[in-house]
């Protein structure tokens, strides 16, 4: 890791503070998951520790084993509720390699053949939208 800070201002850490909305699809002790404001497609959410990290390259591994268990949860009720042929699971670490938000996070996308993926900057999706998403997932996690 190249010796560079956590910065608490980070829009995920407002989040996780309660100081800027999200459509929440799942949350425990030690994660949080909500739809991403801009998806590649539809169905496209975030999970997060709560513990702060930079990203991979910095976070307790403690904290990466629960989270990617959540992110397996999550990416099998998303491929469900969205019918889709496969998932997209994608992270990254420093901007050199696309990272643009500075808190580890995991991207899960449904993706179906043929279907190209939307560019992740661009158009924030209609909260509407958002909220339908979240909620076919979370139907999904009762199964």
């Amino acid at each position: 890791m190249s010796g560079i800070a956590y910065d608490d201002g980070n829009i995920f850490a407002k989040i996780l503070r309660g100081e800027i909305p999200c459509h929440r699809v799942y949350e425990d002790a030690d994660t949080l998951a909500f739809m991403d404001v801009m998806p590649q497609a539809p169905g496209h959410l975030l999970v997060i520790p709560k513990q702060p990290s930079r990203n991979m390259l910095d976070a307790d591994p403690a904290v990466l084993a629960k989270t990617i268990a959540v992110v397996q949860k999550l990416a099998r009720a998303a491929q469900d509720a969205f019918d889709a042929d496969g998932i997209y699971i994608a992270q990254f670490n420093e901007p050199a390699a696309g990272q643009t938000v500075f808190h580890l996070h995991f991207h899960i996308v449904p993706r179906h053949e043929g279907e190209a993926l939307k560019p992740h900057s661009g158009k924030m999706e209609d909260n509407e939208i958002l909220a339908t998403n979240a909620e076919k997932i979370i139907g999904e996690l009762g199964n």
